[in-house]
């Protein structure tokens, strides 16, 4: 089984190959620079560094989102585009999950966080039973103050990680009460390889999907959407005058 992982939900961009559980290698890059100008050359290095030929892949992973609206288009479009040039199946894996399990068998609540901006983040809640990931909350987006409410309630020694950290850390170390932790830069961020791995899994459970069919989970509207809709919402306001 091998399968191409890409990650470019966040301001990181990752590759990684991986056959039958093995990881032949990894691109990781997390820079001022656009998932356009950064993916499509770190896969080719990859292929070429492997002598990898594209049509040996089982299926292409990728992290299906929440996360940056260009950077899930970006993604997206690159997986369905080999995916449908080399009739593969797409693994769509939700953010949060494949983040989460950068933490494989950890003993702590892991909550995956990113900034979904306006006190929001969007973030998942899970933990292990020994190599077995239990999801208790799915990915969402809701206020941060909500997040350490259902953390505090659980009770439990918690991991953080995601770039919602950076930009959440003071409110979290105001409001939790319970035993908590930051994982450190090997895991705080998306890993393609972690990626790779929850996707064969899925994979085995029969959860992928043709290139046609796949598409990104954004969770909420872009930014232009939600101007259209307002702007739509004050012209009917203004009508009804």
């Amino acid at each position: 089984m091998r399968i191409l992982a890409i990650d470019s939900s966040s301001m990181v961009a990752t590759v990684a190959v991986t056959t039958d559980g093995i990881l032949n290698a990894e691109y990781t890059m997390n820079h001022m620079r656009t998932h356009s100008q950064t993916l499509l050359p770190m896969i080719d290095e990859i292929c070429k560094a492997l002598e990898l030929d594209m049509g040996s892949i089982d299926a292409i992973a990728i992290s299906g989102g929440p996360g940056s609206y260009t950077g899930l288009r970006i993604g997206s479009a690159t997986a369905k585009g080999f995916g449908l040039a080399l009739n593969k199946p797409i693994i769509n894996v939700p953010t949060m999950d494949a983040l989460a399990y950068n933490m494989f068998s950890s003993c702590f609540i892991i909550c995956p966080i990113m900034d979904a901006r306006r006190g929001q983040v969007y973030t998942g809640i899970y933990r292990f039973h020994g190599t077995e990931m239990e999801v208790i909350k799915e990915q969402c987006m809701i206020m941060i103050d909500e997040l350490i409410y259902e953390l505090n309630k659980i009770g439990m020694p918690v991991m953080f990680l995601g770039d919602g950290v950076d930009t959440q850390k003071e409110i979290i170390e105001s409001k939790i009460g319970v035993e908590h932790h930051y994982a450190p830069a090997s895991m705080n961020r998306q890993k393609a390889s972690a990626l790779a791995s929850l996707a064969e899994l899925y994979y085995q459970n029969g959860k992928y999907e043709s290139a046609e069919e796949h598409k990104p989970e954004y969770l909420r509207l872009s930014q232009a959407e939600r101007e259209r809709k307002e702007k739509e919402k004050m012209e009917k306001k203004n009508d009804s005058y």
